[in-house]
């Protein structure tokens, strides 16, 4: 349902009720001072004063990332009062929606990694101190993946690393023309963390996999095509939308669910179309080949077999040669011992519940702060002016042994979590109808209904998710690459 300037019994806007808050945004102060979160980690000596700012307007709260000079960089000294924030808001019966955003023209670029390099060289110590940042940052991505009130990542601008953990497992993640994400971890020596476990290996056939092997940007409106984000706005739009958000006012007696397709008509309020001038991310052609090259039983040799298998047959169309050898050449560039840990970490992932990931991550992160190829990479990188070519610990892929790989994974998990019974342990997003049908989705409507025609399969998604804005795209694109004709002519088949 619509909200617009009617009231609603569930939920109102605050224009149908009396007005007795200022409707000034009035900026919170950054002391906790509710002695129930005497548990939550607590700013300490040396933290930036304003490296977050959080505001209050009728029923939004909003988190603003606030390092534009460092691209919104996440830290310690933001985690630690993002953290308990949440939980704060968590309990207030005023606060109806979260809402995250960064300034300038980043959401977050990732995390501090530099600074956690410089204490890595100081040696074990420093190294713990890395660990406990981890610690910290899994605890606030985990504590935003099983959040109880409805949570709105704008992921406007640069959205790589620890900001795609602040953002991908909310229920509404919205793009923009200016959004770039990326998971860049293994260029400098280390993994696709924040969730990525998660995240990377529910998407679409083998796109996940070829990202964090790869660390390729996708950008702007493909970044919502590819069910990254569920929504799709200009950036124009997303102040009047924080604003429409702020007048929702649900009664106690309105369930979660019910709050999300509420919030979720309000979102596409704003909506203005696809944009008709960008092509899409991948071709047909190359969308295949993905799914060929990084297909889920193949290890990273024959991975690199299917890439120049696809580089050098003579009957490869042109734009899978090309993305094939630039693939080949990129992958061959990451640390050995990140590419094969990444693709152990993905096979595994796809397993794990959502609170075993970020344990998991735990354990991963604490071992790359003791190897070598994590200080290399981020000195070489992003240290060294001008940046350097890393000189990784192992020179081949041969030269990481399956028992070193596994050993990021042997250890037992400690990372403790808070609210993992229930929902907080699913194995799948509760909340993935808010984005465009996957194609696991739409895979079982085909192989149910094999008399359906290609349209009639469109039309019917383009139904059930109410006219959503990309659906009809989104189907299109699935079926032309994934269907063939029925041998009858009438219906069409999957081909698996």
């Amino acid at each position: 349902m619509l909200l617009r300037s009617t009231c609603s019994r569930t939920a109102q806007p605050l224009s149908c009720i009396s007005r007795t808050r200022p409707s000034a945004i009035m900026p919170l102060r950054a002391r906790i001072n509710n002695q129930s979160f005497s548990d939550m980690p607590s700013e300490q000596p040396g933290d930036e004063p304003n490296d977050v700012l959080f505001k209050s307007h009728y029923g939004v709260r909003t988190i603003e990332l606030n390092r534009p000079k460092k691209l919104n960089s996440l830290n310690g000294s933001m985690a630690r009062k993002i953290l308990p924030r949440l939980r704060e808001w968590e309990k207030s019966q005023l606060a109806n929606v979260i809402v995250l955003k960064g300034n300038g023209r980043a959401l977050c670029a990732g995390g501090d990694v530099a600074a956690l390099a410089k204490d890595n060289k100081s040696g074990p110590e420093g190294q713990q101190r890395s660990k406990d940042y981890f610690e910290l940052e899994y605890k606030l991505d985990h504590t935003i993946a099983t959040y109880s009130k409805p949570y709105v990542a704008f992921m406007d601008g640069i959205t790589m690393g620890g900001g795609v953990g602040l953002s991908v497992h909310a229920p509404f993640r919205i793009a923009t023309e200016n959004t770039v994400f990326a998971m860049p971890e293994t260029t400098i020596g280390f993994f696709p963390d924040v969730g990525a476990s998660f995240f990377l290996p529910r998407m679409d056939g083998s796109v996940g996999t070829y990202l964090a092997l790869t660390s390729a940007q996708i950008k702007g409106v493909n970044v919502f095509l590819a069910g990254i984000a569920t929504h799709y706005l200009d950036s124009s739009s997303l102040p009047d939308l924080e604003a429409r958000l702020a007048e929702l006012n649900f009664g106690d007696d309105v369930s979660y669910n019910t709050r999300l397709s509420i919030i979720n008509d309000t979102i596409e309020e704003f909506t203005t179309g696809m944009p008709h001038d960008v092509p899409q991310h991948f071709s047909t052609n190359v969308r295949i080949a993905i799914d060929y090259c990084f297909q889920e039983v193949f290890n990273i040799d024959q991975i690199m077999e299917a890439l120049q298998g696809s580089e050098e047959r003579e009957d490869s169309p042109p734009d899978v040669k090309k993305w094939a050898a630039e693939t080949r050449a990129t992958i061959a560039q990451r640390s050995p011992t990140s590419v094969k840990v990444a693709l152990s970490q993905l096979r595994r992932g796809a397993q794990w519940n959502i609170a075993q990931t970020f344990q998991n991550e735990h354990n991963i992160a604490s071992k790359f702060m003791e190897h070598p190829d994590f200080v290399e990479g981020v000195s070489a990188r992003l240290i060294h002016k001008p940046a350097q070519t890393p000189k990784w610990s192992k020179t081949s892929f041969d030269d990481v042994s399956e028992s070193e790989v596994n050993s990021f994974f042997a250890d037992e998990l400690k990372l403790q979590l808070p609210n993992t019974g229930g929902d907080s342990n699913y194995s799948d997003y509760p909340h993935a109808w808010t984005g465009l049908p996957r194609q696991k989705e739409i895979e079982t409507f085909v192989k149910s209904s094999p008399r359906s025609d290609f349209q009639g399969v469109i039309d019917h998604f383009v139904r059930t998710r109410g006219g959503k804005m990309g659906v009809r795209e989104k189907v299109d694109e699935v079926l032309t690459r994934k269907t063939s004709p029925a041998d009858n002519k009438r219906g069409f088949v999957w081909n698996d």
